[in-house]
């Protein structure tokens, strides 16, 4: 059983080569979960029956028709999964949603199976893994360790090989801390680029959606599935991706000797000095940098008064039912009922103050690389001093999302004392390509094993762009997320970027032949219809590639698009109009397909 590889890549061949079906896969995740009972991983398994409409829907794709064709995936407790309870870890809490969050709802769309929802810190307040009543979960190297949290569930499922990805949330390093502990690469993305629409909130100004993986190419290809602007979520930012320039030659930068910490820690030290090492052989010229500024804006997380956020939250259950919470949960929480508007404003202007500071020091890097966590605790010592040693696992992560960072934890050793020790790529909002581009440097020279299993590192078939040479693409067809063609975009390097609509001038028609089946999108100015397409963000480099392929009557030009853009996309020529089938009054390709079924 513990010989199947569930990295993305692998599990994606074994589909094609008929080595392996999902329900074979089903059988093998339930008999590993079971083994795996005693460590408090989960809050809810799915059973047969509700994994039944997810088998269903493979039955009738294909693994080349759906980028996550059969990928397992855990969800953290805090995030929406249509009929299923999500309980935030506080069972007086629980609700059961009529509609999955967004990027549940993208990740199911390309075909991945939700296998359950994952154990946390209650209300996603703490970095230890042990803030739960569904009990604690232990790190997947060692029982006497904590596995970090809030996200713990999250990561060890990963780590253990019950899953090949995760959802986590990550307002103070709650994604990133579970990642470090137990081997794991983890992004926090950029605030905004991956819908919290559906999630509990922790701070709402700040939470972001984190990915949990065992390589960087999955992460890589789950991040690009996800990062789709959400209306429906008022913080949400349209991505504009920051691109690094070399990957040989780059600046990184260090906290300088007496600002770094590892709370008596020396085989953390060490690890961290040869992770810097391991970055200097890569390429990088290291510069240490003055980290008080980052320091002081990590204080105002929880000094500061964005933690009434948390009270907002949970108000209703602290006014009306305070002892169905945790207690070291709740004193926190409770803390943000006083603070006021005074507070408020001043913390703001502090906090911009020490940006303005934090800016000028990686404007002039690529990256800044910090421990994730300067120690590893034990679980005794956690319940001995819960609020002081889970403030020291912040030491290196409270800022990020005040200062608008994103950040890429991932593995660069195994420690003396045979636990995982992993470091953090910080940078600009945007630039979450770029830090996923040098942390699989970083990872495939360390040469860690993946989580806690013996899977072998896979042989990379994903090239990360480094260069901002992109170009947008309109599709209107099969190359939209989850059809037949949309692999030539995804292989190539494609992001979708938004749906959205045509302007109202063109037809719509169902061409002959296939399958692959395919529509042709006519302008017409007088009898024109507003048609659904996908803009995907494609390097130019690949766009050779890509138009030889392209058979008649299709081919690109410019596309007028709904807000008056006119951009890259795929028309088609007038002629074929006679010999097609005219379906511009249901305006989707989508829609037209339904109707075939």
């Amino acid at each position: 059983m513990n010989m199947i590889n569930m990295t993305i890549l692998q599990l994606l061949q074994d589909y094609r080569q008929k080595i392996l079906t999902p329900e074979q896969l089903l059988k093998t995740i339930t008999q590993k979960i079971q083994q795996h009972a005693q460590e408090n991983i989960w809050i809810h398994i799915l059973s047969e029956d509700e994994l039944k409409p997810y088998i269903d829907r493979l039955s009738t794709a294909t693994v080349d028709e759906l980028p996550l064709y059969g990928i397992p995936f855990a969800i953290k407790d805090n995030i929406d999964l249509a009929g299923i309870p999500t309980t935030a870890a506080c069972p007086e809490y629980r609700y059961i949603p009529s509609q999955s969050a967004f990027v549940v709802e993208r990740l199911i769309e390309a075909g991945a199976i939700p296998i359950g929802k994952t154990n946390m810190d209650q209300f996603a307040t703490g970095l230890v893994g042990t803030r739960s009543p569904y009990g604690v979960t232990p790190c997947a190297f060692n029982k006497d360790y904590i596995a970090g949290g809030s996200s713990s569930g999250s990561a060890v499922a990963v780590a253990q090989g019950l899953v090949s990805f995760s959802l986590g949330t990550d307002t103070a390093g709650s994604g990133r801390i579970p990642a470090a502990f137990n081997n794991l690469v983890g992004l926090k993305p950029s605030r905004g680029l991956l819908s919290t629409q559906g999630s509990v909130s922790a701070c709402k100004t700040l939470d972001c959606i984190s990915l949990l993986a065992t390589t960087i190419d999955d992460l890589y290809q789950v991040f690009n599935l996800v990062v789709e602007y959400d209306h429906r979520d008022p913080y949400a930012r349209k991505y504009q991706p920051n691109y690094c320039i070399d990957l040989q030659e780059f600046d990184f930068g260090v906290p300088q000797a007496d600002q770094l910490e590892f709370f008596s820690d020396a085989d953390s030290k060490a690890a961290f000095e040869q992770t810097v090492k391991m970055m200097i052989e890569l390429g990088g010229k290291k510069h240490e940098i003055d980290f008080s500024a980052f320091q002081q804006a990590a204080k105002l997380l929880y000094q500061g008064p964005w933690v009434s956020e948390r009270y907002i939250v949970a108000q209703s259950l602290i006014e009306n039912n305070p002892d169905a919470m945790l207690d070291v949960t709740r004193s926190i929480i409770e803390s943000g009922r006083e603070k006021t508007a005074v507070e408020a404003f001043a913390a703001q202007y502090r906090l911009q103050s020490l940006k303005s500071e934090a800016d000028a020091i990686l404007a002039s890097l690529s990256f800044l690389l910090t421990p994730t966590a300067g120690t590893h605790y034990t679980i005794n010592a956690i319940e001995d001093d819960p609020v002081n040693l889970n403030s020291n696992l912040g030491y290196y992560t409270n800022y990020m999302n005040l200062l608008d960072y994103c950040c890429v934890a991932v593995p660069s050793g195994i420690k003396e004392n045979q636990l995982p020790f992993g470091v953090s790529l910080v940078s600009f909002a945007h630039s979450d390509v770029a830090l996923l581009a040098f942390a699989k440097q970083l990872h495939e020279h360390s040469m860690a094993k993946l989580g806690a299993t013996q899977w072998q590192y896979p042989q990379s078939q994903i090239t990360i762009p480094t260069s901002s040479d992109y170009m947008p693409l309109v599709v209107c067809g099969a190359h939209m997320q989850g059809l037949p063609l949309n692999h030539q975009l995804t292989q190539r390097g494609g992001i979708l970027l938004e749906r959205c609509q045509t302007a109202p001038v063109y037809q719509l028609f169902a061409l002959p032949g296939g399958p692959p089946y395919r529509p042709g999108m006519i302008r017409n100015q007088d009898q024109g219809y507003a048609i659904e397409v996908e803009v995907w963000r494609l390097p130019q480099s690949s766009m050779g590639s890509f138009l030889s392929g392209i058979p008649q009557p299709l081919g690109l030009g410019k596309v007028e698009l709904y807000d008056g853009r006119w951009e890259t996309g795929f028309i088609c020529e007038g002629y074929i109009a006679r010999q097609s089938e005219n379906i511009s009054h249901l305006m989707s390709w989508r829609r037209y397909l339904e109707t075939l079924k």
